[in-house]
């Protein structure tokens, strides 16, 4: 039997602990969907929590928008999307599969998985052709070419379309940025990799307008703002780096393009881009809209397009990376511990209850310890099983801390802390249990 990889394996936890399942399971599925758990939908959360935080309410200089997926069809003509945004794909004639024609290394043969498309001898590849990744549909009651619009494909568009309005009703002056999060929808011809890749997604985006010249100096202190981020989140410094997009890569309208990557078990990959992308928007929506976008500034009396500098990242790729950095097996005495070693901010559980055994009034207590900490944080109530067994448990959902009510309990009113990344064990107060979790929590 072949030996099961990392990402087999986040699949396999992932199901079981209710972390992301597949979409309309009950269905047989459908492909590259997925749906988020109790526990994966928390721990998405935190981290676009986490997101949101750093750059909307521990900033003056970012202002937050949700705009609406559904946009005016204008918008994708003005931004290039209906007549750029396309891959170039193949069909098998044979096995009926569909790749993309520059990912085909990337793919595998349906006949013989350990062949790339084209290799295999019975493989029949069409000449590549252009397609479109937008998702069509129709407004209104008619399907007519009138009424054609476009699920949104990215979510920067929605921005700048709002630019005008959140900068006069913000009463903000350049350089200040836009931020969003929301869903978009890509048409991808070969997804995968789990969460990696969907046809559904959600992006974390953040456009920052500056004066043209200044365009540069802001594109680096970005640069550094993001990575900082990530390794703040807790990921693992060696597995992240930079990827600067050659002439061959770069976007037609940015100026420079930086991915920042991370070693996943199947390579090293994008998890979040920062682009200079100029005037080039703004310019585009001025002239399809008949709409000034300019920015008048007092200072200096002069108007111009602010340059965008552009921060980008996918909260699924994010979440898919955060479990990867997290997920780690021990030999703990004989034995393999399962652990999800989350920084404590994006756990999706702080801290769990454990009663000692079920009688003798420590239920009692521990019910009660437990309803006070979840109306702080996120808590779990566990006393089922052994408490070797309810600690891995806890282990495997990534929970930092587990709180134990035993016998002592009744005499000191002292409950034992167990830490999930040393296994290390202390005693506290039960009136220290609160505090005691504030205090990291906020470190």
């Amino acid at each position: 039997m072949a030996e099961l990889t990392l990402m087999d394996k986040l699949v396999s936890l992932a199901k079981r602990r209710g972390f992301i399942f597949q979409s309309s399971e009950v269905y047989g599925g459908l492909g590259s969907v997925w749906d988020y758990g109790p526990l994966g939908v928390a721990l998405k959360r935190n981290v676009k929590d986490r997101w949101w935080h750093s750059l909307v309410q521990a900033r003056d200089d970012i202002e937050g928008l949700d705009a609406a997926i559904l946009m005016h069809p204008k918008v994708w003509e003005a931004s290039g999307h209906v007549s750029g945004f396309t891959d170039p794909m193949v069909d098998c004639r044979t096995c009926k599969g569909r790749f993309r024609a520059d990912k085909l290394a990337d793919a595998r043969c349906a006949q013989k998985p350990s062949k790339i498309p084209g290799e295999h001898s019975a493989c029949d590849l069409t000449e590549p052709r252009m397609f479109n990744l937008m998702f069509k549909t129709f407004m209104g009651p008619v399907e007519e070419t009138a009424s054609v619009v476009y699920l949104r494909p990215e979510t920067a568009q929605g921005i700048y379309v709002n630019y005008l309005n959140v900068l006069n009703s913000s009463r903000q002056k350049i350089p200040f940025g836009i931020a969003q999060i929301g869903k978009a929808f890509r048409n991808e011809i070969t997804p995968g990799n789990f969460i990696f890749r969907t046809r559904e997604f959600e992006q974390m985006e953040m456009q920052f307008f500056v004066r043209p010249g200044t365009d540069d100096e802001w594109f680096e202190r970005w640069r550094e703002i993001r990575m900082q981020w990530h390794i703040d989140l807790g990921l693992n410094p060696e597995k992240l780096r930079w990827h600067a997009h050659g002439d061959g890569e770069l976007a037609h309208y940015a100026k420079a393009a930086y991915d920042i990557e991370y070693e996943f078990a199947f390579g090293w990959q994008e998890i979040e881009g920062i682009h200079n992308r100029t005037d080039f928007d703004l310019g585009r929506h001025q002239e399809y809209s008949g709409k000034k976008l300019e920015y008048f500034e007092q200072a200096s009396g002069e108007r111009y397009l602010p340059y965008v500098v552009e921060t980008s990242a996918g909260a699924d790729r994010v979440t898919l990376t955060v479990m990867t950095d997290a997920y780690r097996e021990e030999d703990v005495e004989g034995e393999v511990r399962v652990v999800l070693g989350f920084h404590p901010s994006i756990a999706p559980i702080k801290a769990a209850v454990l009663p000692l055994t079920k009688k003798d009034g420590l239920p009692e207590i521990a019910e009660q310890l437990y309803h006070d900490i979840k109306r702080r944080v996120p808590a779990y109530y566990d006393d089922g099983g052994a408490i070797g067994r309810r600690y891995r448990r806890q282990d495997e959902i990534g929970t930092p801390w587990c709180f134990t009510v035993d016998h002592d309990t009744l005499t000191d009113r002292t409950v034992t802390v167990r830490h999930r990344d040393t296994m290390q064990q202390e005693r506290i107060g039960l009136d220290q249990v609160l505090p005691y979790l504030t205090s990291r929590l906020e470190a």
